[in-house]
């Protein structure tokens, strides 16, 4: 690996992307220096099983994947799915609409259809369904896919708006058949749907957008006699995941889930969001989470820059400290120091690599697509994606974000377990993770100002290299040799 090999060398590839533009790079210049951060490897500490890495199938992101060129559109989804790409193992989609749709939607628009005789996925023939297919397509090893409504057709919510409003309790029945009917019809298709949450962001949005509240007792009510049961009953093996927003409930919400066997008997875990905070990943939340139900999933099912118009052929932007999100003009005074600004590689790098720490099995970016405006978007909620396109002159922008997604998702494969280590200097942070195939990817995060040497070592070998200032890198060990 252009180093002077000795037999206790650990031979290792790594990759880099820097603030000073490496991309993926693969570094083969091994150096060894003084004052190196000793990171030792513990493969026989063994922790959760990875589920996977990714992004979501909305209707913005495939609309624009229409308006583009062939070759660009391939492009795009060979950078996030084909074997020299991302290879995103674990993806997230909307059922009806959402605010990354065109317009408000329902593939149940007839009021009273209780036996839902007219439901149709018909709205998503032109956009979803095809980049699903495309994306199967080039995936070699394949993806899981989570689906989430936002909302209920209005007629089956008491306030009769996309908007708020809970579901009545008449329609529990009619809206459990919904989501089997759903998973029929997308299987038809020839898409299999790995998982469900049961609503997105079930304590709303400020009804600003498509939202149904439930309370964790109602949730529960739901899935436990109704949901379950019926997917049960038609002999649909999904995942039903609860909750699905922010951490700052998550622990109130496992207490109500989690009670007693028969209110967790159909959950097979909680699905979380990032946005009560920018900057704290929360991590005794999620270790006391974790702990109430240790054989249940932990799964970050959206995270994106937020409240931010993208920045387009800017990478330094997405290095520098200027990004905010809702929380830096909205939150409430005691809530502030909670969305600091940001450096937008730093939030995704840290947050996942805190998340995979405090036993979370997986991570779903929010849209994979966005334009300049960071849309379409019908309520005007602009976000930034880690590829941002142009449909007027054809032209695609691969941000700092994409890189960041694929030190993970690309390396850190479905079935791994994390490992434990340790690691001689706090200010760096890092995961590692052993594959099925015996490999250990190792995943290391510098803030920091100037580079610093590692020296990484496992079972009695070492090697020792540069990390970059501002940068993030992975390192794959072979481990063949170890008996």
């Amino acid at each position: 690996m252009g180093c002077n090999a000795k037999q206790d060398d650990l031979s290792v590839e790594v990759y880099e992307t820097s603030a000073n533009g490496n991309k993926l790079k693969k570094i083969t210049e091994f150096t060894s220096g003084n004052d190196a951060v000793t990171i030792q490897l513990l493969p026989d500490n063994q922790y959760q099983t990875i589920t996977g890495f990714g992004g979501s199938f909305t209707e913005a992101s495939a609309y624009l994947l229409n308006n583009l060129s062939k070759k660009n559109r391939e492009l795009i989804l060979e950078a996030y799915f084909g074997s020299e790409g991302a290879k995103y193992s674990l993806t997230r989609t909307h059922i009806n609409s959402c605010d990354f749709s065109l317009s408000n939607y329902s593939y149940a628009p007839v009021e009273g259809d209780m036996a839902l005789k007219n439901f149709s996925i018909e709205e998503d023939r032109d956009d979803i369904i095809p980049m699903i297919k495309e994306a199967m397509a080039i995936s070699e090893d394949g993806f899981k896919i989570l689906s989430s409504p936002w909302t209920a057709p209005p007629w089956m919510k008491d306030n009769k708006q996309w908007c708020g409003g809970k579901l009545l309790p008449e329609y529990y029945d009619t809206w459990a058949l919904f989501f089997s009917k759903y998973i029929s019809a997308y299987k038809n298709e020839g898409i299999d749907i790995w998982g469900l949450t049961v609503e997105n962001e079930p304590l709303g949005n400020n009804s600003n957008w498509e939202s149904m509240h439930y309370s964790p007792e109602e949730m529960v009510e739901f899935v436990s006699k109704h949901l379950g049961p019926k997917l049960e009953n038609d002999g649909l093996d999904v995942k039903i995941l609860g909750y699905d927003q922010n951490r700052d409930e998550l622990e109130e919400w496992a207490d109500i889930m989690y009670k007693d066997e028969e209110s967790a008997k159909y959950f097979d875990g909680m699905a979380i969001h990032w946005y009560a905070s920018t900057y704290d990943f929360m991590p005794e939340t999620l270790q006391n989470t974790y702990k109430k139900a240790p054989n249940k999933l932990m799964i970050q099912t959206e995270a994106c820059v937020d409240s931010e118009i993208p920045h387009w052929q800017d990478d330094a932007w997405y290095w520098s400290k200027e990004a905010t999100d809702w929380g830096w003009d909205w939150a409430p005074e005691e809530q502030k120091h909670l969305h600091p600004k940001y450096v937008p590689v730093y939030r995704y790098a840290r947050d996942i690599i805190g998340c995979m720490n405090n036993n979370v099995q997986g991570w779903i970016d929010w849209n994979m697509v966005l334009d300049k405006q960071g849309g379409p978007n019908w309520f005007q909620n602009w976000c930034v994606a880690p590829v941002i396109v142009d449909i007027e002159t054809d032209e695609v922008y691969f941000t700092p974000l994409y890189q960041t997604m694929a030190h993970f998702s690309k390396y850190i494969r479905p079935g791994a377990v994390r490992i434990g280590f340790e690691i001689s200097d706090k200010d760096l942070m890092m995961t590692a993770a052993q594959n099925l195939d015996g490999s250990i990817a190792v995943v290391v995060l510098n803030m920091n100002k100037e580079a610093k040497q590692l020296k990484l070592e496992l079972e009695g070998k070492e090697t020792t290299f540069k990390i970059d200032a501002q940068a993030i890198q992975t390192i794959i060990i072979n481990t063949d040799w170890i008996n």
